[in-house]
């Protein structure tokens, strides 16, 4: 029987599951029967894994449920730069081979994980000059994508090239070559395939941030210049102590650039020991990325770090925090895994109607004339807390993650009355805290500001406004701003970033963060924003003031 060819396998599993003659793990799901690839190539999507090498070839339990449950499979760390050419010129792909093998005998698509980044990539490398470095780069990416060429239908071209804020890692690539390295790459890349997907690939980029935001320029800088990147990668390595991204909205925004975009190292780790409010919480972060991704045409799949907790990446870099996977560490079921399969296969999620404890007493310091720091005591929900409401004279006026936030932008000699509330994944708002209120101290004089937006991107249900550039030109440094502007009738935000929005009929209130408030003279700032409108306008907010 020949080995099926890449675009043979990839058709395969998107169109027909084959019979395998290994049985499925007990405990049912709740919904339709079936393994997991069943329903997810039933929507056109994959459901994969990270394949480990020791275990896929020595634990008959690994490699039944590998074959049995997924549609496709990324080397965890067989394809990375150490493990293929360990010093120049020495290659060594026997342990990619065998997961090439594997995945093709299991009508798997194959993902190549990861041909440039900072980590795992030999010394002899980095210590190389520009030149030098430059041809190695080459070197390697046409050896390593042009073996693969009839195997590997998706690349990770690059990998974690930025920081938290947005700005570039400074990595030996990025010191070296500057950032042309990276475009450079993707276009050794197709030269070696010209029938693979390139992705860039990074993590803390589910949601819509400053580290997003910087991957979104680069790939329409990228594009805009012809170089050939097909598809975006969101690691989501996620966590049941902090909040759920907004995952959907930040797919929509680079789906709309005209990119794949695919979720590829999915675990969700737990603080141990794990009570059943941290599990249940697991299940619904499990289940809201893979209903993310079914929303939009564009995401193409989930792939999850590994599929068992016996050999996740998880305890020996989070210390006390693990369970992040869908099999425990016997192979069995565990809820995370009926959470993936449900929302692959349509069944409804449970519907939670309980709302967070109120939190605890409510205090106010450090007023000035235009802030308040704001503190109080933590909520508790029967799945997850993901965010606290801080309501200003009745009405929200931002949403934050943590137990305290300072608040900007406040009118100097005036009164003012606050309150929080919690909110969890399913909407539910806990009762009112306790109200405090505080009186802002006189303001000083000398100060100004402008804001100018510029449209960055437009759709046909949407557009992102990137970047609105606020300046100080007053005459003394200012510690907060506010931009006011109109949004067009039947238009919503549906995202944001570097700025807290509130909405009050069409008019749109944007206050600086806490670390973007402090402008001296002619310092500058930027936010951005996502907007959707109904299909036909071609209208944008408009009346743009600064106010500091």
């Amino acid at each position: 029987m020949s080995v099926p060819t890449r675009r043979s396998a990839v058709l395969s599993v998107l169109t027909l599951i084959g019979t395998l003659a290994v049985p499925i793990m007990a405990a049912e799901p709740a919904f339709a029967s079936g393994p997991l690839r069943t329903h997810a190539a039933a929507r056109g999507k994959f459901i994969g894994y990270a394949a480990a090498n020791g275990p896929l070839s020595s634990e008959a339990a690994y490699r039944n449920i590998a074959a049995t449950e997924f549609n496709q499979v990324t080397a965890e760390n067989a394809m990375k730069w150490d493990a293929t050419e360990p010093s120049d010129n020495n290659y060594t792909f026997s342990n990619a081979d065998a997961i090439v093998s594997f995945a093709q005998a299991n009508n798997q698509a194959i993902h190549g994980h990861t041909l440039v980044w900072h980590s795992q990539t030999p010394s002899w490398v980095q210590g190389l000059g520009a030149s030098a470095m430059r041809t190695a780069m080459q070197d390697h990416i046409s050896r390593v994508v042009g073996r693969y060429a009839n195997s590997v239908a998706t690349w990770d071209v690059v990998n974690e090239v930025f920081n938290e804020d947005g700005t570039f890692r400074s990595s030996f690539w990025y010191n070296t070559l500057g950032q042309s390295f990276i475009a450079d790459a993707f276009r050794y890349a197709r030269a070696a395939d010209a029938d693979a997907k390139l992705c860039i690939n990074d993590y803390n980029v589910e949601g819509i941030n400053a580290k997003s935001t910087a991957m979104y320029n680069l790939v329409v800088s990228l594009r805009n210049q012809g170089v050939p990147i097909d598809c975006v990668g969101f690691q989501a390595h996620l966590a049941v102590q902090y909040g759920f991204p907004n995952l959907q909205a930040n797919i929509e925004r680079f789906a709309a650039l005209g990119v794949d975009v695919r979720i590829t190292e999915l675990d969700v780790r737990i603080p141990l020991p794990a009570d059943s409010n941290e599990i249940t919480a697991q299940n619904t972060y499990y289940r809201n990325v893979i209903t993310a991704c079914n929303n939009v045409a564009r995401c193409t799949g989930v792939t999850i770090w590994g599929f068992t907790d016996k050999h996740s990446w998880v305890p020996g870099t989070f210390p006390n925090e693990g369970q992040a996977l869908i099999y425990d560490a016997n192979y069995g079921v565990k809820p995370a895994y009926t959470a993936v399969h449900d929302a692959l296969a349509g069944g409804p999620p449970p519907v939670d109607t309980t709302p967070p404890t109120t939190p605890g007493t409510l205090t106010a310091s450090g007023v000035t004339s235009s802030s308040v720091t704001l503190s109080w005591g933590a909520s508790t929900d029967n799945v997850a807390v993901t965010g606290y409401d801080i309501l200003q004279n009745g009405a929200v006026r931002t949403t934050v993650s943590g137990t305290s936030a300072t608040v900007s932008g406040l009118s100097s000699s005036t009164a003012y009355q606050f309150a929080v509330r919690a909110r969890d994944a399913a909407g539910n708002t806990s009762a009112n805290s306790n109200t405090v209120s505080i009186t802002t101290l006189p303001g000083g004089g000398g100060g100004g500001c402008s804001a100018v937006a510029t449209v960055q991107t437009q759709w046909s249900g949407g557009y992102v406004i990137q970047p609105v550039t606020v300046t100080n030109t007053g005459t003394s440094q200012t510690t907060s701003w506010t931009v006011t502007f109109t949004l067009p009738s039947g238009h919503a935000i549906v995202g944001s970033w570097n700025a807290a929005l509130t909405v009050s009929g069409q008019t749109v209130t944007a206050r600086n963060m806490p670390y973007n408030g402090t402008l001296g003279p002619n310092a500058s700032t930027t936010f951005g924003f996502q907007v959707s409108r109904p299909t036909g306008s071609t209208s944008v907010p408009s009346g743009y003031t600064c106010a500091v």
